[in-house]
């Protein structure tokens, strides 16, 4: 593949991105199909039948992080977006991190994705009879199974990655509107035919067990949410800066309207052990409940196509991120080449799967599927928790001028962010440390505490050691400035597509 430095524009640079384009990547990274069909069971088993509670619960610290991104990105559009602001606004070793702990959350989110994927279709393969290969006996519940056919299709999905932005949107909006199509067809059909009656305490956060699973089910809502802000990541590939805003925003609404009415229709259709006991298969669970074969197979293939899309669309803002970290020279230079066939950063691209790869062969240690998936949420949870929380501070920060201004202004713009990085900083915080005093002994297991908790660990120590080579090493100026290069910057084009 022909490589040039990111310096000389490719010709493919003359069609950027619209509204839609960002909706569609920014709704697959999300994947509210995947987080609805496993997601909900997972979180089922901490907060028991309160499901539209937390989902309504996590939303609203959400609010404030979106405003913050969208204020953010309207003043300094940029394809680092909260490492360039937080750099900038709070400390260049702190915006460093919200790079740093974004890509390493994206690469745990793939080996996640890639285990899951595995798992849906393994499971279409049993339903279409196919329950033996080579003499073994194929359980989507097997780690190993899942994530050896998932690796495959990771590999699939960063190549198309590779082709541009353009193609991976126009492919996630095909499967996008089936998913939808199915999800809201079964689950619209399991709210009005159900079993289990209706209740309001579905929506009241305070019959939660407890304050710690409260805290759990939060952050577990959290790595629902996660993703809206993948629109962001590709704002200097749009017309219009504020496309990217109005992207994230109508991604974020509709994932809130889609997990509320999601987890309604599971708990109309499931009773609470039914949904803490199938976590994993969910959603092929409801299908089974509500038709009959093949129609009870299209929720299974919807989350396929889900779980296909959203490591292609963690793979696209990532490589974006880690480009502009590259430009710089926070990272290797390798990150911001770009492939003059395609325009886009194509090795970067390539190289993203690799370690997610490795860390899919790592979560082999697991060997229950529900249980890896419950270890890496909880490690990204409280990752993307301090992400977004920085990012939230970092807006407070820098147009905390406003509040003089005009207040009602400055309470959207401060404010409501502010309150909301308490919010997730404190949520994490609360959850790390539980975490830390449930356990006296290190042990590999989903149900220690200090296992759950040596991944975040891991993740933010290792930034910080980046941060430091970055600095010392590469001599980055970003740590002198804790300003970006200027996507507008002559040297720079515009758009990666």
């Amino acid at each position: 593949m022909t490589e040039k430095p990111y310096g000389v524009d490719p010709p493919s640079l003359r069609r950027p991105l619209g509204v839609v384009d960002g909706v569609a990547i920014a709704a697959s990274s999300t994947a509210a199909t995947t987080s609805i069909g496993i997601g909900l069971g997972v979180t089922a088993g901490v907060v028991g039948l309160h499901l539209p509670a937390i989902m309504l619960l996590a939303f609203l610290p959400f609010l404030g992080i979106a405003g913050a991104f969208s204020r953010l990105n309207r003043v300094e559009p940029n394809a680092g977006n909260g490492y360039v602001w937080v750099g900038r606004s709070l400390s260049p070793w702190l915006g460093f991190l919200v790079g740093w702990v974004s890509i390493v959350a994206t690469v745990a989110f793939l080996a996640y994705t890639t285990a899951v994927t595995g798992s849906a279709m393994i499971q279409l393969a049993g339903e279409a009879g196919l329950h033996r290969v080579a003499g073994l006996a194929l359980d989507p519940g097997s780690t190993a199974q899942t994530t050896v056919v998932g690796i495959g299709v990771l590999v699939a999905v960063t190549l198309t990655a590779v082709t541009g932005v353009r193609t991976a949107a126009r492919l996630q909006s095909g499967l996008l509107v089936f998913e939808y199509v199915v999800l809201l067809g079964f689950c619209g059909y399991g709210i009005v035919t159900g079993p289990h009656p209706f209740s309001l305490s579905w929506f009241d956060p305070f019959a939660i067990p407890s304050a710690t699973a409260l805290a759990q089910g939060l952050l577990l809502s959290v790595f629902c949410y996660w993703g809206f802000e993948a629109a962001f990541t590709v704002n200097e590939e749009v017309r219009d800066p504020r496309d990217a805003s109005r992207a994230g925003t109508i991604t974020l609404v509709t994932m809130l309207g889609l997990f509320l009415f999601g987890s309604v229709a599971f708990q109309r259709v499931l009773s609470e052990e039914e949904l803490a006991g199938h976590g994993a298969q969910g959603l092929a669970f409801l299908g089974n409940r509500l038709a009959d074969q093949p129609l009870a197979a299209l929720p299974l293939v919807a989350l396929m196509f889900s779980a296909v899309a959203s490591p292609q669309a963690g793979v696209i803002p990532t490589a974006r991120g880690m480009f502009a970290m590259s430009r710089d020279r926070t990272l290797g230079p390798v990150w911001s080449r770009v492939s003059t066939r395609y325009g886009t950063p194509a090795t970067g691209t390539l190289l993203i799967g690799a370690p997610a790869v490795a860390v899919a062969g790592l979560a082999l240690v697991i060997p229950r599927l529900a249980d890896m998936i419950m270890a890496t949420v909880n490690a990204v949870g409280i990752v993307v928790a301090l992400s977004y929380g920085l990012i939230a501070l970092a807006a407070a920060a820098r147009f905390r001028g406003l509040l003089r201004e005009d207040w009602r202004v400055g309470v959207r713009a401060v404010v409501l962010p502010a309150l909301s990085a308490c919010a997730l900083l404190g949520l994490g915080g609360c959850l790390a440390w539980s975490f830390y005093s449930s356990a006296d002994h290190f042990e590999v297991s989903a149900d220690n505490g200090w296992f759950l908790l040596l991944a975040p660990a891991v993740m933010i120590v290792s930034g910080f050691g980046a941060a430091a080579w970055a600095k010392w090493v590469r001599k980055s100026a970003y740590f002198t400035t804790g300003r970006g290069t200027d996507a507008d910057a002559p040297h720079v084009p515009a758009t990666l597509n």
